[in-house]
């Protein structure tokens, strides 16, 4: 008996040993992005070797640009549509939360998230799309760094940087390049809204294509994305 009460205290602890390294590792990334830009992230890679099951040669569209070359459209056009409280919150919007959680207990399934922006960026930057406890609770980890080592613009400036906007296209002058032909820094406001309607389903719009939702979302955006506040 007491041999495995040592054996399972031996485990414990080199779980937890493995737990802080773990938390350190994402905290060593996140300094280094102070003042550095990643050069890719998990969900960038994840894209890319989907895409070389079908295309050993197949490469993703991407170009950093820095915060002042990406449109201020871009920028309020995507808070005000994915986390219109980015500026004021610590990294969780707790009523967008708690709202979510009563509507998808109505609905016996989720059908509404409420992340923010610093909470996709950590799972853009670190994390699989794995739906489990432990990722939840990771991904609310990694926000906490963000959070406290970075600012609100440096956050916005990756999150920019790394988010998909299409089969294989990451970061808003790749975006801006595949959909319209046109840097980030000149996308007009009705192309900044159209790229931020796009978000949540990035793959589902190639350049040009029309449908009644994305006209409908992005008139949405459009008329309300002057009110959003960005870093």
């Amino acid at each position: 008996m007491k041999a495995l009460l040592r054996g399972t205290g031996c485990g414990m602890l080199l779980a937890l040993i493995a737990l802080v390294l773990g938390q350190f590792w994402f905290l060593v990334h996140i300094w280094h992005w102070v003042d550095h830009n990643p050069e890719s992230t998990a969900f960038m890679s994840a894209r890319l070797e989907l895409l070389r099951e079908d295309d050993p040669n197949a490469r993703l569209a991407h170009h950093w640009v820095p915060y002042y070359r990406i449109s201020d459209h871009l920028k309020r056009a995507v808070v005000s549509t994915e986390d219109a409280k980015f500026v004021t919150h610590q990294g969780f919007d707790w009523e967008a939360i708690q709202k979510a959680h009563e509507r998808n207990v109505r609905e016996g399934e989720i059908v509404l998230g409420a992340s923010t922006i610093t909470q996709q960026l950590a799972k853009n930057l670190f994390l699989s799309g794995e739906r489990a406890w432990w990722r939840k609770a990771q991904e609310a980890a990694i926000t906490v760094m963000l959070e406290t080592m970075l600012t609100k613009r440096r956050i916005l400036e990756l999150y920019l940087n790394v988010i998909e906007w299409g089969e294989g296209v990451f970061g808003a002058e790749a975006a801006a390049r595949h959909h319209f032909g046109v840097t980030a820094a000149d996308l007009t406001p009705e192309q900044a809204a159209r790229l931020a309607a796009m978000v949540p389903s990035p793959r589902s719009y190639s350049p040009g294509r029309e449908t009644p939702y994305l006209a409908q979302r992005t008139a949405t955006i459009l008329a309300r994305m002057n009110a959003a506040q960005v870093p």
